[in-house]
């Protein structure tokens, strides 16, 4: 299985989840769901939150571990909170074009065809 992907690779924006399967009963959901905080880490990143996390934060124990320096792992953690502060800060917001916005409301239940086409005629051309 793939790594999620914290942003689109060909434009480089957020990317919106819209569904998810157990692979147990195959139950399928949809919507939009937002990944977790640390898929925006990278697989060095995770490992070395993993380290840390099984000395418990020692850093000498890391030290020892990983067989680097202290500064270095300071400057690892500094790395990691700067990728976790970026991803938790929150997008920037997405445009939606007028007439989508309304197709997706009648999809969703919110508007009934008739409402949907008198907002549609309202934006003209």
């Amino acid at each position: 299985m793939l790594k999620l992907f914290a942003q689109c690779p060909a434009c480089s924006g957020p990317l919106i989840i819209t569904e998810i399967q157990c692979p147990n009963c195959q139950l399928k959901m949809q919507g939009e769901f937002k990944p977790g905080l640390f898929s925006s880490l990278s697989d060095d990143q995770l490992t070395f939150v993993r380290a840390f996390l099984r000395v418990r934060g020692n850093l000498s124990e890391m030290e020892k571990v990983l067989g680097v320096s202290y500064p270095t792992i300071r400057n690892k953690l500094d790395e990691i909170n700067q990728t976790l502060d970026r991803a938790d800060q929150a997008p920037a917001a997405v445009e939606i074009n007028p007439r989508t916005a309304i197709l997706n409301q009648l999809a969703a239940g919110e508007l009934n065809a008739t409402q949907a086409l008198e907002q549609l005629q309202a934006l003209g051309g």
